[in-house]
């Protein structure tokens, strides 16, 4: 895959973040995600690629753009077919409420390595490049919290462990307590939360909980290009998710998804801040028609991160001046 398209979709993160972030703090979450989304979805065309939405905003009937099969990119004879995981407003509360960490972001595959299910919610494990192979989802959280501080060389009370606070996690969380490991406690975002997971000094040692299965494909392309360790299982909601999930091609819905058959080959993480998080700045709106944005590109084929901080005149961009 063309390193050069890295830069090409920083300006399609960059478009969504600055579009919602006209939204961060006003307590509506529909028109924020609507606006990440129409600045993404036009910001697509202009990439010369062959691009397959395999991870999106739903499937047909539930999402008018940037929908699970959805064609994007400018399509040339000699243009890379690509499949697109991306979420343009990941964390649309924390938007709303102007709270930490929401983040617009994209993983890119070449064709056929990401991936392809129904949107419905994924039991997800996480941890840094350290503990790489010592996590199993089908073990107890209590026994990889020890795997995982027995490879990190550090007492389990040392642990943080990262949960999204759901009333479906009240056994998880009561069961974590009790290793003696800290927990911290999310709202929403769990993309941020599995690559903090892996992320050097964040203070995060390991994810573990249901989530969105959209947010757990592009943490599996993130943890590729970290060299973390993924692991899901999808939680089907209704025999209708489950009937669809057959229909897409899975020959087993109930099957572990290691890292490998969650994103693999060459792939590409790339994310813009919406507002300040552990990873990325928010969006700054200066003086004068200006702003800045805070983005992350990086690449499992070599393993470079790179941290792009841009300035833009908003009076050259007038979809993004509304």
């Amino acid at each position: 895959m063309d390193r050069n398209l890295a830069l090409e979709f920083v300006r399609v993160t960059e478009a969504a973040a600055l579009a919602s972030a006209r939204w961060v703090g006003r307590g509506e979450e529909k028109p924020a995600d609507a606006a990440a989304v129409d600045a993404m979805r036009k910001a697509f065309d202009i990439i010369r690629m062959d691009g397959t939405v395999v991870i999106g905003e739903g499937e047909r009937d539930e999402a008018p753009m940037l929908y699970i099969g959805e064609k994007v990119g400018a399509k040339s004879d000699d243009a890379p077919s690509l499949d697109i995981a991306l979420d343009p407003l990941e964390g649309t509360t924390i938007c709303a409420t102007g709270g930490v960490g929401s983040i617009s972001v994209i993983a890119v595959a070449e064709k056929g390595n990401f991936l392809h299910a129904p949107d419905t919610y994924m039991d997800k494990i996480a941890c840094g490049p350290a503990a790489r192979g010592q996590i199993d989802i089908d073990l107890s959280p209590t026994e990889n919290i020890k795997r995982v501080a027995a490879a990190l060389n550090k007492p389990v009370s040392d642990m943080t462990v990262v949960i999204l606070n759901r009333p479906r996690h009240k056994e998880l969380i009561e069961e974590v307590r009790r290793t003696g490991a800290r927990i911290n406690l999310i709202g929403d975002g769990d993309v941020s939360a599995a690559v903090s997971a892996a992320w050097p000094d964040s203070g995060i040692d390991l994810l573990i909980g249901i989530g969105g299965a959209p947010e757990g494909v592009i943490s599996a392309a993130a943890m590729q290009c970290l060299g973390g360790d993924f692991q899901g299982r999808l939680k089907f909601r209704n025999e209708e998710e489950k009937a669809r999930a057959v229909k897409m091609g899975l020959k087993n819905p109930e099957q572990k998804f290691t890292i490998d058959e969650l994103a693999s080959g060459s792939v590409m993480f790339i994310a813009t801040g919406v507002t300040d998080g552990p990873l990325l700045r928010g969006v700054r709106f200066l003086s004068n028609g200006q702003a800045k944005t805070h983005s992350i590109v990086m690449r499992s084929a070599t393993g470079t991160i790179r941290t792009i901080e841009a300035h833009h005149d908003l009076g050259r961009k007038p979809n993004l001046m509304k």
